[in-house]
């Protein structure tokens, strides 16, 4: 039976791509629908396309880096519509330049103020409400560039590491609590990201695929959900390989990033 979301749900990163599919294929009527990104024109877009499904649609122009007025907006949702879901979505990616250039310290530093930080930004107030309410479902988008470190993308690859482990942490904080964490790894799907890539994509999928794969794992209640699996299991293996073979079999999959690009 397809579990729905009635009340409120709040999305980061709503603006465009998986973002912006996600909350479509969210909204419907009854459903309060609390929209973040930085770009105004593109949540208007977003906004218009999930009213047309029947949803109530709040929109707010924000960086999740702004943690003060990212917890204010989410309160302030969550007092007029109790939150039965959060996605924290919003993230950047850098890495590598084609000229072979590595990223720097800003780069690696931007990357974990936006994918990780601006997680817990957005996650971390609804927590008290969600403990005291027993009830309520978080889905946090890393990638399956957390499973390993690959060299072309080390910060990318940290700030995904590192909200995949708080995921875990407060998925077992929660664990009987009525509450609930889905921890996301999707792997290549289409998206602005993608197109900045310059290497090989197996497994890539649609947008809207990656967002039906994602819909049915909250819906479902479920504590993860990684794919493709092929992608999934060979990183994950790479993790059981002695260290010079794991490095070797890493370099395997080198690529370029040619602009630093939201997710």
């Amino acid at each position: 039976m397809r579990k729905g979301f009635s009340g409120g749900i709040i999305l980061s990163g709503a603006s465009r791509g998986l973002g912006a599919a996600l909350a479509r294929r969210l909204a419907a009527p009854g459903v309060t629908l609390g929209l973040i990104a930085r770009s105004e024109a593109g949540l208007r877009e977003t906004a218009a396309a999930c009213a047309g499904r029947g949803a109530a649609v709040r929109v707010a122009a924000l960086d999740v880096r702004d943690a003060q007025a990212v917890a204010r907006t989410v309160l302030d949702w969550d007092a007029a519509a109790p939150t039965a879901l959060v996605i924290a979505n919003a993230g950047i990616a850098a890495g590598r330049r084609p000229d072979g250039t590595p990223e720097g310290v800003a780069e690696l530093t931007a990357q974990v103020s936006v994918n990780l930080l601006g997680s817990v930004n957005l996650v971390g107030p609804l927590l008290p409400a969600f403990r005291a309410r027993r009830a309520g479902r978080i889905g946090l988008v890393a990638s399956v560039a957390a499973f390993h470190g690959l060299p072309d993308s080390p910060g990318y690859c940290a700030s995904k590491a590192g909200l995949w482990a708080w995921g875990q942490a407060i998925r077992a904080d929660l664990r009987g609590s009525g509450a609930g964490v889905t921890l996301i790894a999707p792997g290549f799907f289409e998206s602005d990201m993608g197109r900045a890539w310059q290497g090989r994509r197996p497994f890539s999928l649609t947008t809207d695929a990656a967002a039906a794969r994602i819909e049915r794992a909250l819906r479902a209640g479920r504590p993860s959900c990684a794919f493709p699996l092929p992608l999934v299991a060979g990183l994950r293996a790479l993790s059981f390989l002695p260290a010079p073979l794991a490095d070797r079999a890493v370099r395997l999959l080198r690529f370029r990033i040619a602009e630093r690009v939201p997710s």
